[in-house]
């Protein structure tokens, strides 16, 4: 049973430590030191709540029904060319941790709620590797071994957005020089844009 709980943490940790729009979004958010707890849990949730769909059976309706992936892909694509553009202007204003660029370029914790449940759930890509991936790799394990599979993928979501959101404050030195951030918010942009044109072109 212990193995079956280690393999849903692993399995979880690789898929979502890769990289991605979400994450990206945890650290800055991490970095700024701004509603940080919000957005791990907002992250989490949402990722908690895919996992357990996924594990519901969910991804078999979605691979039946590729309307509803086309929704998904093309209003996520959307969302975050238009992140990737606030990114990078972002990146052509400059700032550093202790240049603080304001209360205006601060989100209020209604923005930041959404800004975190849009990277989580208007993202394809999560849904194919929590919902989908997770979710028939998990369908494979023994009924009653399920339930143990799926608590170590959701302990996996849980510590790996807490690590990313309050880790980065190890890397606040770094971040206290201007040009740090703006190599920061370019990379996100262009790492956006990129995630969004792959998710049109995939259509």
């Amino acid at each position: 049973m212990g193995t079956v709980f280690l393999n849903g943490f692993g399995l979880t940790i690789g898929l979502i430590m890769a990289i991605g729009a979400q994450n990206a979004h945890v650290l800055r958010q991490g970095l700024r030191g701004e509603h940080v707890l919000l957005t791990v849990a907002i992250s989490s949730l949402c990722d908690i709540s895919l996992i357990l769909l996924g594990m519901a059976g969910l991804g078999q309706l979605f691979s039946a029904n590729p309307d509803w992936m086309d929704i998904a892909r093309y209003g996520g694509a959307a969302f975050l060319g238009w992140y990737g553009l606030r990114a990078l202007r972002s990146a052509l204003a400059g700032g550093s941790m202790q240049i603080d660029r304001g209360e205006r370029n601060r989100l209020s914790r209604r923005q930041a709620l959404l800004a975190a449940a849009g990277f989580s759930l208007l993202n394809p890509h999560a849904y194919l590797d929590t919902v989908v991936l997770l979710g028939s790799i998990g369908s494979q394990q023994a009924e009653a071994l399920r339930p143990t599979f799926t608590a170590g993928a959701i302990a996996g979501s849980i510590c790996w957005f807490l690590l990313l959101g309050y880790g980065a404050r190890l890397l606040v030195p770094l971040f206290a020089k201007p040009r740090a951030w703006q190599v920061l918010d370019g990379a996100v942009a262009l790492m956006l844009w990129g995630l969004a044109a792959s998710l049109i072109l995939s259509a």
